[in-house]
């Protein structure tokens, strides 16, 4: 995990893995985090609670993974 992350930058990750139509490989692009960096993140960051709620609402969803979604939403040049 990159650990010069400033706290607005993980604000965003935050914000953007809550996000259904942004997937972590859109993350992993901008912050050089794996979805398992992500994951971490989360949980060292938010309630137990909220990131159990994420957890399950992340899991299994087509939408957070590139390969699997079939999105053809606009993407900024960001992501």
């Amino acid at each position: 995990m990159n650990t010069t992350l400033q706290i607005k930058d993980i604000d965003r990750i935050i914000e953007m893995a809550w996000e259904d139509r942004t997937p972590f490989e859109a993350i992993e692009y901008q912050f050089g985090l794996k979805e398992n960096g992500v994951r971490k993140i989360m949980r060292d960051t938010l309630k137990r609670s909220s990131f159990k709620l994420w957890r399950e609402r992340v899991k299994g969803r087509k939408t957070k993974h590139l390969i699997t979604s079939k999105s053809t939403r606009f993407k900024s040049k960001n992501q």
